[in-house]
């Protein structure tokens, strides 16, 4: 079986015709502005409530313009938080944004497999540090952990926004590997590859 036979989820995966209407106005704006569906808003949409809720939380985390964190600092908290968790559609699908933003055909390969390895900025390697330990023992972060985010100059909300972008990835990832949503094979090559013209 190939790939493009294998479902998207273990759960059941609505018609778009039969949601409701403001999810299928925000499935079509984006398979608009993509060119395609991301795998996470159908599963997701087998249940609406929660599919809204899900997504209201991921815009106000990662669509907001105050702070100091770039999309691909958020991307890149998204890649290798989620590759600790060994989540595949994320690790995948969020890799493929992180590589657009930083302009950098490599970076997602590396921060998912090893960021201490990978060919990020000392500002980068502390942010993923304060979010590694979020991830993996929140109940020890403490203020050498701020101080330690301060001395690259972020501040205690770049902090709070870095924990809430850990957190609810580690709720994203949980779900996605629950239901064993796979992502679309479009995002394997995005930002590896220049668009064809």
């Amino acid at each position: 079986m190939t790939a493009i036979n294998q479902p998207i989820s273990r759960f059941p995966v609505p018609e778009l015709k039969d949601l409701p209407d403001d999810i299928r106005a925000r499935i079509v704006e984006v398979q608009e502005k993509a060119g395609f569906v991301p795998n996470v808003f159908l599963a997701l949409a087998h249940r609406p409530d929660e599919f809204r809720a899900f997504f209201a939380y991921h815009d106000a985390l990662m669509l907001k313009e105050t702070g100091s964190l770039t999309k691909g600092d958020r991307e890149m908290i998204v890649v290798t938080t989620s590759g600790a968790n060994q989540c595949l559609y994320c690790v995948v699908a969020h890799g493929a944004l992180l590589r657009i933003y930083e302009k950098k055909p490599l970076i997602a390969d590396q921060v998912a497999t090893n960021y201490r390895k990978a060919d990020i900025t000392a500002r980068q390697r502390a942010m993923l540090d304060f979010a590694m330990k979020v991830s993996e023992d929140a109940r020890n972060v403490g203020e050498a952990d701020y101080e330690a985010l301060r001395a690259h100059g972020f501040s205690d909300e770049d902090a709070w926004d870095i924990a809430a972008i850990t957190a609810f990835f580690g709720l994203s990832n949980r779900m996605a590997n629950t239901i064993a949503m796979r992502p679309n094979d479009e995002f394997y090559l995005m930002g590896r590859v220049p668009k064809a013209k």
